[in-house]
C-alpha cells in the first residue's frame, strides 16, 4: 500500500474538482479531497496497491490536463503545471523503494503518453525540492530549459503553456498547514514565515512562505511540516502564534491540507494541546480504516 497526494492547480470550479476525483479514484480509494479558491489548487489523497494507484495517478493527471487551462490560472500558490506536483507516499517507511519504483513509473509513462516535460523530486531526485522547479514560475522554467539549466526526466523538452509541466517524487510523509492571520499586511506573513522556517534559523523540517489571500483579505503562513519528530505540529502552530503576536497580529485561524498520521493528534493531546481543523476526522489511519 502507498498513498499519493496530487496537487492540481483547480481549486474554484467543484464540477471540475469532482470530475478529477473520480478519474484519481478509479482504482483507488480517495480518502480526502482539499480544495482552496484563493490558492486555486486541489490536493487529492488517494492509497492503495501500486499497481492500482500508478493507474489512477495516469487517469487522473489526463483528465486534469483536459480540463484545466494554466493560462487563465490566478492562484496565489507557485506552480508549474496544471498537475503541479504528484509525490508517492510510503506508509511504512521501510517500503521508501516501493514508492521510488511507483514514481519513476507514473513519470516514465506520463512522460511517453502524455507528452507533458516530467521533474524528478525528493528520494527520485537527488533530494530536490518542489521549490527549486518552481522558482520564477513557468516563465522562468522555460528559460531555464532553452538555456540548458534543466532537462525533463522524461517527455519533451518544452511544454504547452495550457498544461504546462509535472513533478513527480517520493518522499516520507510530511503535514500541510496553513495558518491565516488577522491582517492585510503580506510582509507580517512573510516575517512569520521567514522567522519559523529551517532555512532562515526557524524549526527544524518546516518550510514556509507568506501569501496574501485576496477572497478573505488576510494574510497566511502556508507550510509542510518535514520533521514530525523534532517539529510536532501543535508547537509549530503555537511558534506561528508567537512570532504573529510580537508583530501585534493575532491568528485567524488554522487550515489543514489533507490528512495528518495519528501521530500529531497523539503528540498534541500529551501536551494539552490544540491544532485548530485538525482532529480524529482528519487522521490519515482512520481514513484508511474507512475505505
Amino acid at each position: 500500500m502507498l498513498e499519493a497526494v496530487p496537487n492540481v492547480s483547480e481549486g474554484r470550479d467543484t464540477a471540475v474538482i469532482e470530475e478529477i476525483g473520480r478519474a484519481f479514484a478509479t482504482g483507488a480509494a480517495l480518502l480526502d479531497v482539499h480544495t482552496d479558491a484563493d490558492h486555486h489548487r486541489s490536493v487529492f489523497t488517494l492509497a492503495g496497491d501500486t499497481e492500482s494507484l500508478v493507474e489512477s495517478l495516469l487517469e487522473g493527471i489526463s483528465r486534469t490536463l483536459a480540463l484545466v487551462d494554466l493560462r487563465t490560472h490566478d492562484g496565489v500558490h507557485p506552480r508549474i503545471g496544471a498537475v503541479d506536483v504528484v509525490p508517492l507516499v510510503p506508509l511504512e517507511t521501510s517500503e521508501m523503494d516501493v514508492a521510488r519504483t511507483a514514481a519513476l513509473l507514473v513519470a516514465e509513462r506520463v512522460g511517453a503518453e502524455m507528452g507533458v516535460p516530467v521533474f524528478l523530486y525528493g528520494e527520485v531526485g537527488g533530494g530536490r525540492r518542489p521549490a527549486f522547479f518552481r522558482r520564477g514560475g513557468l516563465d522562468a522554467l522555460r528559460r531555464r530549459l532553452d538555456d540548458g539549466e534543466l532537462d525533463p526526466d522524461t517527455g519533451p523538452r518544452r511544454f504547452d503553456p495550457r498544461s504546462g509541466a509535472i513533478l513527480v517524487g517520493a518522499r516520507n510523509t510530511l503535514v500541510a498547514y496553513n495558518v491565516d492571520l488577522a491582517t492585510d499586511d503580506v510582509r507580517v506573513a512573510r516575517e512569520v514565515a521567514a522567522a519559523v522556517r529551517e532555512s532562515s534559523g526557524g524549526l527544524p523540517g518546516v518550510q514556509a512562505i507568506g501569501l496574501y489571500l485576496p477572497r478573505s483579505d488576510r494574510v497566511q503562513v502556508s507550510m509542510n511540516v518535514l520533521d514530525l519528530e523534532r517539529s510536532p505540529l501543535h508547537e509549530v502552530f503555537a511558534r506561528v502564534t508567537q512570532e504573529a503576536a510580537a508583530r501585534g497580529v493575532v491568528v485567524a485561524g488554522g487550515e489543514l491540507v489533507g490528512l495528518v498520521p495519528e501521530s500529531v493528534l497523539t503528540a498534541a493531546a500529551a501536551a494539552a494541546a490544540r491544532i485548530p481543523d485538525v482532529d480524529a476526522s482528519r487522521v490519515l489511519e482512520r481514513a484508511l480504516e474507512r475505505s
